[in-house]
């Protein structure tokens, strides 16, 4: 079940791990309505809910989501535990570097690495203050 939490003032929408795959631009874009809708500026997808494919960077998944997000602007989070993948790919691993130092899409061990995240200003993808 999907829940709009306010995390230091920002709206997101986190996502349950019991919800549909996120495998291409279509789940995506079914994400990013649902986050718009309820007023989110970030939507928190569990790691379990996205396909192997996105953890692939030669599939264009990923990237093909990311996109979308950053499109729609609201930001994405990928929660959990990401290392058995990063662990094979060294392309993941500066993908998900390069991601976690900018403002649209971060790649995050929990929640409270995500409450630390959110302290601060700026912090809004719709903010214009970077994608």
């Amino acid at each position: 079940m999907d829940t709009l939490q306010t995390i230091n003032d920002v709206p997101v929408l986190m996502c349950g791990a019991e919800g549909e795959t996120i495998a291409g631009e279509r789940e995506a874009l079914d994400c990013i309505g649902n986050a718009s809708y309820q007023g989110a500026e970030w939507a928190v997808i569990p790691v379990e809910r996205f396909d192997e494919a996105f953890f692939r960077l030669s599939t264009r998944v990923a990237g093909d989501i990311i996109q979308k997000f950053a499109q729609y602007r609201v930001g994405v989070v990928v929660l959990g535990d990401i290392s058995p993948h990063t662990a094979a790919s060294a392309a993941l691993r500066d993908f998900v570097r390069e991601c976690n130092r900018g403002r649209q899409t971060w790649f995050l061990a929990d929640a409270e690495e995500l409450r630390e995240r959110l302290t601060g200003a700026g912090t809004g993808v719709g903010s214009g203050t970077g994608a």
